[in-house]
């Protein structure tokens, strides 16, 4: 009954060589103007100066997440709780939604957004002014006989029926199309191993319909697939996304944009593609102290800031505790301080622009905690209880492993940086400054 499941028009192949089947319907979403524009915002943004090869679109993402949305529906058609709840037009709403999933993703979208400025949009509000007006909200009504506000309310909407709970953890929990997709499709393209290394076809085969109904959960055959999305997981976060030279570079993206922003026209730039978004940010941003941040990120020659420290809650718990999910202007107030105190130190001026603070942001990860499924004995536990893996990752708070405090200073001034016998001595000082 629904088409993109029984009658594909066409492929549309994607790496690692998957065809992706393209209805008349999907194609007519794809090729809007507000869906074209995703091949030209980069995925992971500034981990390609790290991973060269990490260039990879949230276009060719998006159509990953649909390929797995359909997979997903594949499987869970065979739950019979999950026909009855589930109708095919709500199906059809969840791989509409599964496709537009990123439509409001702007050029580094995430790391802007950890900011956490007034001024800055969730990105998932800032896709409504793509959903509910214009070229795709005419494609969702007349193709596919879709509300583009149920879609809205899918992507951002709190759900508080079965059906609507059971949809919303199909695109964002422990085990989502999102997830499935990003993290192989993102080390792919890294050239890294980690995130390939879990069983994609046994997991979703294992899919089902969790204890209470209203929700995703796997059966015991997809036990070791989930360990290993875990470790997946936990392991493309510390070596790709939390690596330190991608953090330093996004510490530099930060800055640069915490003082600038009130200078730049947020809803212009934030519908631009990679390349005029840097463009037009570095002509706002003029001769300030942003633009040798941003020259060292998008200039002719790559000059990342250097690592100082950095620890971990395992490390100096009360550094990290003082320092994590602090609002982003205490941090780079703090991080001022601490240029001064610097200063005094060395016997020459630090810029305040010239010390860097990258710590954990208040927005936390998705806990990875799911229901596990035994049929022989008619009975659910939690994946946690019976993995001491995914105890400790589910548990103990995933971030506190992954995602350290790390201090990044100009190139120019790290030796005498790093010479500095009484460096987290300064460092306390700074903070308590800071108050």
């Amino acid at each position: 009954m629904i088409p993109e499941l029984s009658a594909a028009d066409s492929l549309i192949r994607i790496p690692p060589g998957v065809d992706v089947p393209i209805t008349a319907r999907v194609r007519a979403l794809i090729d809007t103007a507000e869906f074209r524009r995703l091949s030209a915002v980069s995925q992971l943004g500034l981990v390609s100066l790290v991973y060269p090869g990490a260039t990879h679109s949230r276009f060719e993402h998006s159509l990953g997440v649909y390929h797995a949305a359909l997979e997903f529906l594949g499987q869970l058609a065979r739950d019979e709780r999950f026909r009855a709840l589930v109708a095919p037009a709500d199906a059809e709403l969840f791989l509409a939604a599964a496709l537009l999933h990123d439509l409001g993703h702007w050029p580094y979208c995430h790391p802007i957004e950890d900011l956490r400025l007034p001024s800055v949009p969730d990105h998932e509000l800032f896709a409504n002014s793509f959903l509910l007006e214009g070229e795709v909200a005419d494609v969702l009504r007349h193709d596919w006989g879709v509300n583009p506000r149920d879609v809205v309310t899918l992507l951002s909407g709190k759900p508080t029926d079965a059906k609507s709970k059971i949809l919303s953890s199909l695109l964002s929990g422990p085990i989502d199309v999102d997830k499935i997709d990003y993290l192989s499709r993102d080390s792919l393209h890294a050239g890294v191993p980690y995130g390939q290394n879990f069983d994609r076809s046994r997991l979703i085969k294992s899919l089902c319909l969790n204890a209470a109904g209203d929700g995703l959960a796997i059966t015991d055959k997809g036990k070791t697939a989930a360990e290993m999305m875990v470790f997946a997981r936990y392991v493309m976060f510390s070596e790709v996304y939390w690596h330190h030279a991608v953090r330093s570079a996004t510490a530099m993206l930060q800055r640069a944009f915490f003082l600038t922003h009130h200078q730049l026209d947020i809803d212009s730039l934030f519908r631009l593609t990679d390349g005029p978004f840097v463009e037009q940010w570095r002509a706002t941003a003029g001769n300030g102290p942003a633009k040798e941040l941003l020259d060292g990120l998008f200039g002719s020659t790559r000059k990342l800031y250097k690592r100082v420290a950095q620890f971990s809650l395992f490390e100096d718990a009360e550094l990290y505790s003082r320092l994590t999910r602090r609002p982003y202007a205490w941090l780079a107030n703090c991080a001022e301080h601490f240029a001064t105190v610097l200063s005094r130190a060395v016997g020459r001026i630090i810029a305040p622009h010239e010390i860097l603070f990258d710590a954990p942001p208040a927005q936390l990860e998705v806990e990875f905690e799911i229901d596990v499924y035994f049929a022989k004995q008619h009975a659910y536990r939690k994946l946690g209880e019976i993995s001491p893996m995914v105890r400790t990752l589910a548990r103990e708070q995933f971030d506190d492993y992954v995602k350290r405090v790390r201090i990044f200073a100009h190139p120019r001034v790290v030796d005498d940086l790093r010479s500095l016998p009484n460096l987290m001595e300064l460092l306390t000082e700074a903070i308590l400054r800071t108050g």
